[in-house]
């Protein structure tokens, strides 16, 4: 049997929903979450229906953790809204954080952040970037926002444990599967509008079922990026195991948006800085002729692992 073929299976039996998490040994501990997801209209087009992994969003699991790639930028603002004026299929991001090693736990006060790539694959801070294929140059539809803070930003756990954000569906860019990256900060504060201090307790990215991208990417202006898109089986970094690697329980439609559902498991008292397993770190290569470019000043180095 190839790689491939484990992977896949794996895959096929994680998101066959608890049985199949015994089965492969995952640890999964039974925890009611508190977001199912938002109802389907009706009359919708059949991406309406939840993806596979709803039978096993509600599970609290100690998420694996992932590398956090090479467009991390320091210092993403508090907001809900990351969009910035970007265009795109609308999505919210619904995350419920819990402790995985209390009885699941809503961990209150973390802060989530989150960042993706543009409906074309770019980054902001990184907008020289080749995201591979055929795409318009990204100064060419900048809608107002900033180059180095659109589709990146922070918001605070409530009572329950829930952040959501306001985005659009993220584009592709090569050699990767549609994701989103995201961290968990806790024993930090805001300040100037960003967060300071404390720990990374997870670094994570969070996954979509093929079909959905399907969709999205014959609509403006995700079709004005042309090329081969990666598939999540062929993806460097999924790990194949459903919710507990990242894949979200998904409803609505490209008609209406999208709202994307995952609960989050963390060990509140571990650190972790984003160097975990998954290889998919590598930047596209320049992009417009050049090389891409480094972070801004101050900010972290952008490295691969």
């Amino acid at each position: 049997m190839t790689d491939r073929d484990q992977l896949s299976r794996r895959r096929a039996l994680a998101l066959g929903g608890t049985t199949a998490g015994a089965v492969l040994g995952l640890g999964l501990t039974s925890c009611s979450s508190d977001d199912s997801g938002d109802s389907t209209d009706s009359g919708a087009a059949a991406s309406d229906a939840a993806s596979p992994a709803a039978d096993s969003s509600d599970l609290c699991v100690l998420n694996s953790s992932v590398t956090q790639g090479p467009y991390y930028l320091d210092g993403a603002l508090f907001r809900k809204d990351i969009t910035e004026g970007k265009k795109g299929v609308p999505l919210t991001v619904k995350l419920t954080v819990r402790d995985q090693t209390e009885s699941c736990d809503p961990v209150k006060d973390a802060a989530v952040e989150i960042w993706h790539c543009d409906a074309w694959g770019y980054y902001s801070g990184y907008t020289t970037a080749n995201p591979g294929g055929s795409a318009p140059k990204e100064s060419e539809d900048t809608s107002g926002a900033n180059d180095k803070t659109y589709l990146r930003g922070y918001q605070t756990t409530d009572g329950k444990g829930v952040v959501e954000f306001t985005t659009i569906y993220p584009g592709w860019y090569t050699p990767r599967a549609t994701h989103i990256h995201v961290k968990v900060h806790t024993g930090g504060k805001k300040a100037d509008d960003t967060y300071e201090g404390g720990k990374v307790n997870w670094t994570g990215q969070l996954f979509f079922d093929d079909k959905y991208g399907d969709e999205v990417y014959r609509t403006e202006p995700y079709s004005e990026h042309t090329g081969t898109v990666t598939k999540l089986d062929d993806d460097m970094v999924y790990g194949g195991g459903g919710a507990k690697d990242g894949l979200m329980t998904i409803t609505g439609s490209v008609k209406n948006g999208f709202t994307g559902t995952l609960t989050v498991g963390i060990d509140p008292d571990k650190e972790n800085t984003g160097a975990g397993t998954g290889g998919g770190g590598s930047r596209p290569p320049g992009g417009n002729g050049s090389k891409p470019p480094e972070p801004p000043s101050g900010t972290p180095s952008a490295s691969a692992t």
